[in-house]
């Protein structure tokens, strides 16, 4: 495999702090180029981070001197990488727009952002689930007027820690989903030294995040119709999304009901089983197991759980029969690396694997 040189956009952010660490030492990918606002465009990474480093790692040796671009000089950042990870703070049509400048200067955009999670012909992938929808990227270009520029989106990270667990009964006519979700405050880019309210407290509201948790699987679960993937309309899914004083790692409770039959040793069969696209092609930072089930009462816990095979497994526990829904169990999985940056570079993982960098 080429090494392929990437650049970071929204590299001071937390979620750009955690690119920068994965991507460090990556096997495939060589970190070339940051970029941020124009506050910190001329400051090397270290000076522009400054105090707001957020992770427990250091910042990586190799990119404290490197000198931070301005991500809205999309020719400068775009003609030095192959393709860039996005992750901005942003007004949503703000990043929408920067997304598609990028993928019209012929510079793939791998998105950590929200903004084009609902536009019909990119793809949001979880490679383990619906690597197929990469099939749309050329519909996309089209669209777009490009020969290899395109936006592939990564998904909420609510939705990473249930939609996974859910994926291998789908076959069972799954008709209803309802999941709770306690989500660590590294979601909202927060530490408790910034978010001190959260302390001994719990935010019962995430705004936008339920709508998310509700929707974006549906699109997951979608079929490529002609130019654009159409949402699949069951199941149905509710959520409640809830902010807890934990640092890292969302929990979520979740019911679920189906049509046939399937004892619950099966279930967990299936789960211990289950390997999709990223697996079979061994990708660097795929996890080897994909779905762990624990069998202790008292697991998954984050404590213990969320760096499981790198933080890129999700952990499942406690499966048992209900009184109004066919099954409920409880799972867990790392927000910042299953559900934020180390998503995204599996997903990118996936999208050279498959030869649409190239």
């Amino acid at each position: 495999m080429k090494k392929y040189k990437v650049g970071i956009i929204g590299a001071t952010g937390m979620v750009g702090q955690r690119f920068s660490l994965l991507l460090a030492d990556h096997p495939w990918f060589e970190v070339t180029t940051l970029a941020a606002s124009a506050r910190s465009a001329g400051k090397t990474y270290e000076e522009a981070v400054g105090k707001r480093w957020a992770m427990t790692a250091p910042i990586p040796q190799k990119l404290k001197d490197m000198k931070v671009l301005d991500a809205s000089n999309v020719e400068q950042v775009a003609s030095d990488v192959d393709f860039v990870f996005c992750a901005v703070d942003m007004k949503k049509d703000e990043i929408r727009a920067l997304e598609e400048r990028y993928a019209k200067a012929e510079c793939p955009v791998i998105s950590n952002n929200s903004a084009h999670r609902g536009t019909p012909d990119v793809p949001m992938i979880i490679p383990e689930i619906n690597a197929d929808h990469a099939k749309i990227i050329p519909a996309q270009r089209k669209r777009l007027g490009t020969k290899r520029g395109f936006i592939a989106v990564k998904s909420n990270c609510s939705l990473q820690s249930y939609v996974p667990a859910v994926h291998p009964l789908m076959d069972l006519g799954v008709t209803k989903v309802l999941a709770c979700t306690y989500q660590a405050i590294s979601g909202a880019g927060k530490t408790f030294e910034t978010f001190p309210e959260i302390v001994d407290n719990i935010i019962p509201y995430i705004g936008g995040e339920e709508e998310k948790s509700e929707q974006e699987p549906l699109k997951i679960w979608g079929k490529i119709e002609g130019e654009q993937i159409v949402n699949t309309n069951t199941p149905s899914i509710t959520s409640q999304c809830l902010r807890v004083p934990i640092s890292d790692g969302h929990t979520a409770a979740v019911f679920v009901s189906f049509n046939k039959e399937c004892s619950l040793d099966e279930i967990i069969s299936r789960w211990e089983n289950y390997k999709g696209r990223a697996q079979e092609l061994n990708l660097p930072s795929a996890p080897k197991q994909f779905l762990h089930y624990f069998t202790e009462p008292d697991r998954p816990q984050i404590k213990s759980e969320r760096n499981l095979e790198n933080g890129m497994a999700v952990s499942i526990g406690r499966l048992r029969e209900d009184t109004q829904y066919t099954i409920k169990f409880v799972c867990m999985s790392h927000n910042t690396l299953r559900g934020a940056a180390g998503g995204a570079v599996l997903m990118a993982e996936l999208l050279c694997a498959e030869g649409y960098m190239d």
